[in-house]
């Protein structure tokens, strides 16, 4: 499977997590547990998770127009109009294809912490 290539951008969470943060295979990318700014507001949240995804598709030298397909996890699905509302803006137009779901995370922010998570894949022309 040398095709296939592994990268994490935080080495202290590759350590102690079973994932890799981006997967190239082929002429697609594989992002997942995109998060940022968690504590803070839901919009604030997405723009966090999409500053992550952004910094991985960086790494392989990839932009959000790249993204075909996310799924997106939120805590509530009350704030899917908030996620919409950054999208719009930060997509321009050119929006993947998607799935939201409602969870519940077991993350260290607790119940007022993570918020939102993505997860994507992208294609490489």
């Amino acid at each position: 499977m040398s095709g296939i290539k592994r990268h994490s951008l935080n080495q202290e969470l590759a350590d102690e997590c079973a994932y890799s943060e981006i997967v190239e295979a082929g002429d697609f990318v594989y992002l997942t547990f995109c998060v940022g700014n968690v504590g803070q507001s839901v919009e604030a949240q997405v723009h966090g998770s999409l500053d992550n995804m952004e910094a991985r598709l960086e790494v392989v030298g990839l932009t959000l127009e790249a993204v075909v397909k996310v799924d997106i996890m939120m805590k509530d699905p009350w704030n899917i109009p908030i996620m919409e509302k950054v999208f719009k803006e930060r997509f321009k137009g050119v929006y993947p294809a998607r799935k939201t779901i409602a969870t519940e995370f077991a993350h260290k922010g607790g119940t007022d912490g993570l918020q939102v998570q993505i997860d994507a894949i992208a294609y490489r022309k």
